[in-house]
């Protein structure tokens, strides 16, 4: 159920058609800010569109304490200013809750207003550890992983496949880059800046010249691994100059954190043996034999000709969250919310996934995967079978300890527990 005729008219270019829902003043109003325009535009419409879906689901099921949930968008074009802007409108319009959001900048800047608002704010895609770490606040729930868990995983396959090699470390300057960098560093004992190198690319909206500037820096450096901490646009525009730089056929390209959109922004030649780390992917519940995950794919694909990303996903997840949570507390009460969310483990569309009582992190499986060759890609029905699943590392292994969580809260002058 949409807001106002405009935004479903506005939503509905962007995202496909929905069966018409009549409005009620008796809602349950969700508010989410996204990005549907700019470099992260493809991640922000998945995300509205598995929302849309978990909303239409809800409220054909009688939706959530005997009320129909009315989803408010709001366009954030991934700017920290307007998703603040944005959590305030969405608030002062009745919002039980609050999600969305794609770059880390934007989802702590969003979190941080819902707090002040004394609603639940759910990051959908924010990768930067700070988000639940040193950020990290009671209003604050990431459903997907973070840059530790991807960095850790991923470990695995580096510290065998490529151990010994020189790492050349390409890193968007800012919290999620950063926070990326370090922790791949750590895992993959790449610490020493003098062998294994950086050049840090401004953020936002790094220039063609900046990007280009830094790959030709890695290439001159010799090193055997190109660790390419870029998203969105600015990822998919370097792997594009990587390629035709040929620097696939010296290095080995690793993109840390993946996701449907940006592959198919790069391309399927461009994705070729790029190795990185999702939280989930469509091919998961097939290969897994995940009964939820398989009907949630055939469900999006249906509806929209395409497959689903790993962003549509989690805000699918999250408004079942909500809906579940809700329903234990008997009330959407943030307070109560909080309570029933908090050390609950649930099943969405893979295994079974855990709110973390002590820094909200969705505790969850981290898969490593591979780009497959062009000629599997196109071999799909929508040209979107990019990824080859190479390791599946258990939730448990790849995220933080408490101990690891307390000591990083130290460190930043913060308390050990959420506030």
């Amino acid at each position: 159920m949409l807001r106002s005729s405009l935004v479903a008219l506005s939503f509905a270019l962007s995202v496909g058609s929905f069966s018409p829902l009549a409005l009620s003043a008796d809602t349950i109003k969700l508010g989410m800010t996204y990005p549907s325009s700019g470099r992260y535009k493809e991640q922000g419409i998945d995300e509205a569109r598995g929302a849309m879906l978990a909303v239409e689901e809800i409220n054909a099921s009688g939706g959530v304490l005997g009320k129909q949930l009315e989803l408010q968008l709001e366009n954030s074009a991934a700017a920290p200013e307007k998703a603040v802007e944005n959590v305030q409108k969405l608030a002062a319009d009745g919002a039980a809750m609050l999600f969305g959001g794609v770059s880390s900048a934007e989802a702590i800047a969003a979190g941080k207003e819902a707090a002040k608002q004394k609603l639940i704010y759910f990051g959908t895609l924010t990768y930067a550890n700070e988000t639940t770490d040193e950020e990290g606040h009671r209003y604050m729930f990431r459903e997907t992983y973070n840059a530790w868990m991807a960095a850790k995983a991923l470990a695995f396959y580096l510290n065998q496949s490529l151990a010994g090699k020189r790492v050349f470390y390409i890193t968007a300057d800012y919290s999620w880059g950063n926070s990326t960098e370090a922790s791949l560093r750590t895992f993959t004992n790449t610490t020493d800046t003098t062998q294994h190198q950086v050049v840090k690319v401004p953020f936002p909206k790094p220039k063609n010249t900046d990007l280009e500037n830094a790959l030709v820096a890695a290439e001159r450096s010799g090193a055997d691994v190109l660790m390419l901490i870029q998203f969105g646009e600015d990822m998919a525009t370097a792997l594009n100059m990587a390629n035709q730089m040929g620097l696939k056929n010296k290095m080995t390209i690793v993109v840390p954190n993946l996701t449907l959109g940006m592959a198919k922004s790069a391309g399927a030649s461009a994705m070729e043996n790029v190795i990185g780390a999702v939280p989930w992917c469509w091919q998961v519940p097939y290969m897994y034999g995940y009964e939820k995950g398989k009907q949630f794919v055939e469900k999006f694909t249906s509806r929209f000709d395409q497959h689903p990303s790993s962003a549509a996903a989690s805000a699918y997840n999250i408004v079942y969250e909500f809906r579940d949570a809700a329903e234990r507390a008997g009330t959407t009460s943030t307070d109560k919310l909080i309570t029933a969310l908090e050390g609950h483990t649930y099943t969405g569309l893979k295994d079974p996934q855990t709110w973390r009582d002590f820094d909200h992190q969705s505790v969850q499986s981290v898969y490593v995967v591979k780009g497959k060759k062009r000629a599997e890609v196109l071999a799909d029905k929508y040209n979107e079978d990019f990824f080859e699943i190479l390791l599946n590392i258990p939730g448990t292994v790849a995220a933080k300890t408490r101990e690891e969580w307390a000591a990083t809260r130290k460190q930043a002058g913060k308390l050990a527990q959420l506030q």
